[in-house]
């Protein structure tokens, strides 16, 4: 069992007693990252849909769900993982705990129209995950990329 949200930036801890972690990393330069940027560091995240929150003024915020296509095949965000003792959650004091998050990058059409500001870095062959896997870190920005526009589908979460 893994838990969503790698340790959060120094400075973005102060004045707060719990670390709830950051579930999405867009900035590979960061010092803060580059320690879980190496192969050992690098994990897959399994999906075959994924939503983001179509935000309009006046509305209510609601998912919008994507697809590599109707019959939703497998793919992977390319993720980083780590082990950290912190205080996610007050009730429950200092645990230890197995973490995780994914790269985001900039949104293709698709992910755009409903989220502008980012989507996920998605591998959908076995080549694109073996890269992510061993690739050399400096070799990383080349695959921070997003899906070519017209590769994902707005899907109905219900079918």
């Amino acid at each position: 069992m893994m838990r969503w949200g790698m340790p959060s930036p120094a400075f973005a801890l102060k004045g707060k007693k719990t670390d709830r972690g950051v579930t999405n990393i867009r900035n590979i330069a960061s010092p803060h990252w580059r320690r879980w940027l190496v192969p050992e560091q690098r994990c897959v995240v399994p999906f075959t849909a994924f939503s983001e929150p179509l935000n309009r003024p006046g509305e209510r915020s609601r998912p919008i769900w994507f697809a590599l296509g109707e019959d939703r095949p497998l793919a992977f965000f390319a993720g980083v993982w780590t082990q950290w003792t912190s205080v996610r959650k007050l009730k429950d004091g200092e645990t230890t705990d197995n973490l995780f998050g994914f790269l985001t990058t900039e949104p293709n059409a698709e992910v755009g129209a409903v989220h502008p500001k980012a989507m996920p870095v998605i591998l959908t062959t076995p080549d694109e995950v073996q890269r992510w896997l061993s690739a050399e870190t400096a070799d990383l920005p080349k695959l921070q990329r997003p899906l070519p526009d017209g590769a994902l589908q707005v899907i109905d979460p219900e079918d």
